[in-house]
């Protein structure tokens, strides 16, 4: 078994024999720049945990988040009921019906509505009640006997800053979305306002992110879960946390659990701890956020494609691979995919002829060499790596902040395309968890669970919670 501590074990495997003495230097030096060993990896554990304990007692632009998001009731897996949720998302608005069975399964039917062009612009909130209007229509669906409303569930995946489990302030507008007179105002009752002006029968009880509904819906199936991630285009996590934990909670009850979203995109802003490289460096000089969601830009799909297309160009400029040239398509920003990095890694051929049509077919890059095509493997297998093991550990120092729970089966919801797609990411998390998290509690205890299509089911779980609560 190779050895993780030692920074030849990130390095010999990315040197190419039949390449020359310059070629080699420069994949060794960049294959060390990408390594995180064992204990790098414990170091960040550490920074994370100073930075979890920070933001649990205090908000602190240099911490993570940790917003305490009011959802306090663990599923069971054995409630019943017919729930709505709606999933708002910066093109489409999913609209579902999620029927909960009793026995840890749940149905669902879903509709998705391309959100117009003048929606985003100005009539949003009457838009959502047109589509959830046409839903209940179509679906004939209305409120159980005795109720006036239908109990709904409501994913907002924009910036909210959160008073209560079911209202939410709007921080700022982002996606391309301008709505006017909406910016500081209680996004659910912009919603419902507009309900009532549609004669929607529909009540929001809950508003959420995503993160928390995978949580929840991983939690209806396997209730011993303890959190939900997304490692897909963005990645953030929320995990189940002691009340009495969260200092800065100043709600009336400080015994049991609540939900709590990291925000962990955002670790590291300082750059104090996590192994940043030139080509990161660049990624982040030119983003728009410079400076923020620098742990985010290591590990998610919207951003991995483009640190290997930075670090691949770097070896064209010393004239390495390509015989120095390069294409249009790959000179501009974000065109190298982080799909093409999955097509590449999980290419075996001897000629390794899916890396050839990528670069040659999809990216216009003039005829290559073996030798060029295996260093672009190289490459995207480095920062693949890299992503794979912070990933890791970012989910290891969450799981290590309740050691009382790990004594017990615990079950983490994940959805994502880095989770679905990237090859061999849940081995790989298995795989590097049990330095930090022991191997009789990952071969024994530890569950890794797919929550596709959570923030949508997770939505109606938690109204469903809700309304078991305030029905007691």
């Amino acid at each position: 078994m190779a050895d993780t501590n030692d920074i030849q074990t990130f390095i010999k495997p990315y040197l190419v024999p039949e390449g020359s003495e310059e070629l080699n230097r420069s994949l060794q030096a960049m294959a060390a720049s990408f390594a995180v060993t064992d204990d790098k990896i414990s170091e960040i554990i550490k920074g994370l945990h100073k930075s979890m304990k920070t933001g649990l007692d205090h908000d602190d632009p240099d911490a993570l988040p940790m917003i305490p998001t009011y959802v306090n009731g663990r599923p069971t897996g054995k409630e019943t009921g017919t729930f709505l949720a709606l999933d708002l998302g910066g093109t489409n608005l999913r609209v579902c019906q999620v029927t909960l069975k009793g026995d840890t399964t749940y149905s669902l039917v879903q509709q998705k509505f391309t959100i117009t062009q003048e929606a985003k612009e100005s009539r949003l909130w009457d838009f959502i009640a047109e589509c959830v209007g046409v839903f209940l229509e179509e679906h004939d669906l209305r409120p159980a006997p005795g109720k006036r409303t239908i109990p709904c569930g409501y994913t907002f995946s924009f910036p909210i800053y959160q008073t209560g489990i079911a209202s939410g302030n709007l921080s700022m507008w982002n996606k391309s979305f301008t709505v006017p007179n909406s910016v500081g105002r209680d996004v659910v009752n912009l919603t419902q306002s507009a309900f009532q002006r549609h004669h929607v029968p529909v009540e929001v009880v809950a508003v959420l992110n995503d993160t928390v509904g995978t949580l929840m819906t991983s939690g209806y199936s396997h209730p011993d879960t303890q959190m939900g991630i997304i490692f897909g285009t963005g990645t953030n996590a929320a995990y189940w946390e002691n009340l009495e934990n969260i200092g800065k909670w100043t709600g009336p009850d400080r015994k049991g659990e609540m939900v709590v979203n990291l925000e962990w995109g955002a670790f590291d802003n300082a750059t104090e701890v996590l192994p940043y490289t030139a080509h990161d460096n660049k990624l982040n000089r030119k983003s728009s956020n410079h400076g923020l969601q620098v742990f985010e830009k290591m590990i998610s799909g919207l951003f991995l494609g483009e640190v290997a297309r930075n670090a691949i160009l770097s070896l064209v400029d010393q004239r390495l691979i390509f015989a120095g040239r390069s294409s249009e398509i790959l000179n501009k920003s974000y065109t190298f995919d982080t799909a093409y990095m999955s097509e590449i890694v999980a290419d075996a051929s001897p000629d390794l002829a899916n890396v050839k049509v990528v670069l040659e077919g999809t990216l216009d890059i003039p005829p290559t060499t073996l030798i060029d095509r295996k260093v672009v493997q190289h490459v995207c297998n480095m920062i693949g790596t890299r992503g794979v093991r912070l990933s890791a550990a970012a989910m290891s120092a969450v799981l290590l902040a309740r050691p009382e729970l790990l004594t017990s089966t615990v079950s983490v919801g994940i959805d994502g395309s880095m989770y679905q797609f990237y090859p061999n990411f849940e081995r790989n998390l298995y795989s590097v968890s049990r330095v930090f998290l022991g191997e009789d509690f990952v071969d024994n205890r530890l569950k890794l669970h797919l929550a596709k299509d959570g923030s949508g089911v997770g939505a109606a779980i938690v109204a469903m919670t809700v309304d078991r609560d305030r029905n007691r």
